[in-house]
C-alpha cells in the first residue's frame, strides 16, 4: 500500500522512517515533510490546512492509510473529513482531540473523571486571574488553553513570574490570540515528569514503553519551557507499581470518560505525568505521537507499525501479540535546536556532518526543523534534528547519541548536554 503522513517535524520524519520500513508498504509520501522525510519518503508541497486538498491526493495516489503526526490538523477536524471521504485515517476526531486543543476541556475531564492531577482553576479575563494568583501561597504553572507549539506552558516560581505569564498568554497574545482566550492556573507540582504513550482503540488500551522527556531548554531542567529538548526510552523511574497505577488511575478512566461523553478516543493517547510523592498527576494529555518521544520509542519498535495502526483503526488492538515486539536496547534522542529557541531565531544555516553522523552504527538522525536547498540541507525551525542512538546499556545508547551530535555543526547550534542523567543517576544508587 501506499501511506501518507501529515507533519514536517521530527515525529513525521520517525514515523516515515518506520513506515517504509513494513513489507506491506510500496512508498511513503509526507506533507509537507522536511529534508529528511524527502530521504525516507516523497515530500508533497500541500499544506496540511487544506484538507480537500489532502483527500484529492489521497484519491489521486490511492493511498491506503493515513497517519496525522501534528496536533494542528487534529484540533481543526482532518481524521472527520477523511472519515467522510472513506478513507482510511489514523488518529482521532476533532472532539476527541479537545484533550489536547483545550487545557480547559482536558482539566474539567480530569476533575470528572477523578483522574489525579493537580489543584487548577480555569479563567477567561486576566483581572480574575490576578486576583487568584494574589491569593495563592504556592508555586504555580499557567497554561495558554489552546495549541502553542509545546510553548504555551509557564512555570512560575513567583508571584511576578505569575502575573507575567498571564500578561505574555491573554494580553500579548504571545502564543495566538485563539490559544490565549482562556488560561488554566494549577499548583506547581514538584517531582520528575513521566511520558506514557498508549494506543487506544474500542475498549483496548496498550501503553508503549515509558520515556522521560526533557522540557527545559538548559542543562539541570534550567531555562524556558520547550517542546522538548530530548528523550530516553525505556524510563527506570516508571516501575511496574507505578504503571500499574498510571493504567488504573489515569488511562481507564480517560478512555472511558470519553466514551460516556460520546467522543470516544482512537489513536495514541499521550499523558505527560509528575511523579510527586502521592502518586503519579497528569500535567497534560496530548493526543498524538509525542516528539520527541516517539523517536526513541520508534528506534526500538520491531512490530510492524502498520499492522499496529491499522489494528487501531479497525479496533482490533487486542488480536496483536501482547505487548508487541520491542528491540530489548535502550534508546536516547538528543535534540539539536537553533540557538534563541524556543524564542527569535536565525533560519537558513547550513548542516554539515549529517552523512557522517548518519553512518555511525545504530545511530539515526531524525530531521525536524530542515529543508533542502540543491545538495545543501539547511535549518528550518527551533528544534532541528533529533539525533537518536540504541545501545547495550542506556549510558551507551546515550554516548552513541553524544558521538553523532559531535559530527554535526552549524552555526551556533544548541543542545543540552544531560539527556538521560536522571535515569543513570537512579541506576548507581
Amino acid at each position: 500500500m501506499k501511506v501518507l503522513v501529515l507533519g514536517k517535524g521530527g515525529r513525521e520524519h520517525a514515523l516515515v522512517w518506520k513506515l517504509a520500513q513494513s513489507r506491506r508498504v510500496e512508498r511513503v509520501f509526507c506533507a509537507p515533510g522536511n529534508a529528511g522525510t524527502a530521504e525516507d519518503g516523497v515530500n508533497v508541497p500541500l499544506d496540511t490546512d487544506d484538507f480537500d486538498k489532502l483527500v484529492r491526493f489521497a484519491r489521486k495516489e490511492e493511498i491506503g492509510l493515513t497517519v496525522v503526526g501534528s496536533e494542528e490538523p487534529l484540533s481543526r477536524g482532518v481524521v472527520d473529513h477523511f472519515q467522510k471521504a472513506g478513507l482510511r485515517v489514523f488518529g482521532p476526531t476533532k472532539d476527541a482531540a479537545q484533550l489536547e486543543s483545550s487545557k480547559a476541556f482536558a482539566k474539567t475531564l480530569m476533575r470528572h473523571a477523578d483522574v489525579p492531577t493537580g489543584e487548577f482553576k480555569i479563567f477567561d479575563h486576566p483581572d480574575p486571574a490576578r486576583q487568584y494568583i494574589a491569593t495563592r501561597e504556592y508555586p504555580v504553572v499557567v497554561k495558554a488553553d489552546g495549541l502553542a507549539a509545546g510553548k504555551g506552558v509557564v512555570v512560575c516560581s513567583t508571584r511576578q513570574d505569575a502575573f507575567a505569564a498571564i500578561d505574555r498568554i491573554m494580553v500579548r497574545e504571545e502564543f495566538g490570540r485563539e490559544a490565549g482566550r482562556k488560561i488554566v492556573i494549577e499548583k506547581r507540582l514538584e517531582g520528575e515528569e513521566l511520558s506514557i504513550l498508549a494506543l487506544v482503540s474500542g475498549r483496548t488500551i496498550v501503553a508503549l514503553p515509558p520515556t522521560q522527556d526533557h522540557k527545559a531548554a538548559f542543562d539541570g531542567d534550567t531555562g524556558p519551557n520547550t517542546g522538548g529538548m530530548g528523550a530516553y526510552c525505556p524510563a527506570p523511574l516508571a516501575t511496574p507499581a507505578l504503571l500499574d497505577a498510571v493504567d488504573r488511575d489515569v488511562l481507564a478512566p480517560t478512555v472511558h470518560a470519553m466514551k460516556r461523553r460520546r467522543q470516544p478516543f482512537r489513536g495514541v493517547l499521550y499523558v505527560g505525568l509528575m511523579t510527586t510523592p502521592q502518586g503519579p498527576r497528569v500535567l497534560e494529555y496530548n493526543c498524538r505521537f509525542g516528539d520527541p518521544e516517539t523517536q526513541p520509542v520508534l528506534m526500538r519498535l520491531r512490530t510492524d507499525l502498520v499492522d499496529v495502526l491499522e489494528a487501531v483503526i479497525d479496533d482490533r488492538l487486542e488480536t496483536l501479540p501482547e505487548g508487541l515486539e520491542w528491540d530489548p536496547r535502550p534508546a536516547v534522542c538528543v535534540v539539536m535546536a537553533a540557538k534563541g529557541y524556543p524564542g527569535k531565531y536565525e533560519r537558513g544555516l547550513p548542516i554539515l556532518g549529517l552523512a557522517e553522523a548518519g553512518r555511525l552504527p545504530d545511530v539515526k538522525v531524525f530531521h525536524a526543523g530542515t529543508k533542502r536547498d540543491g545538495d545543501r540541507v539547511l535549518t528550518d525551525g527551533g528544534r532541528v534534528l533529533g539525533v537518536t542512538a540504541l545501545g547495550d546499556t542506556l549510558a551507551d545508547a546515550k554516548r552513541r547519541a553524544y558521538e553523532a551530535v559531535a559530527l554535526i555543526q552549524y552555526r551556533d547550534a544548541h543542545y543540552r548536554t544531560d539527556i538521560a542523567d536522571k535515569a543513570l543517576r537512579c541506576e548507581t544508587v
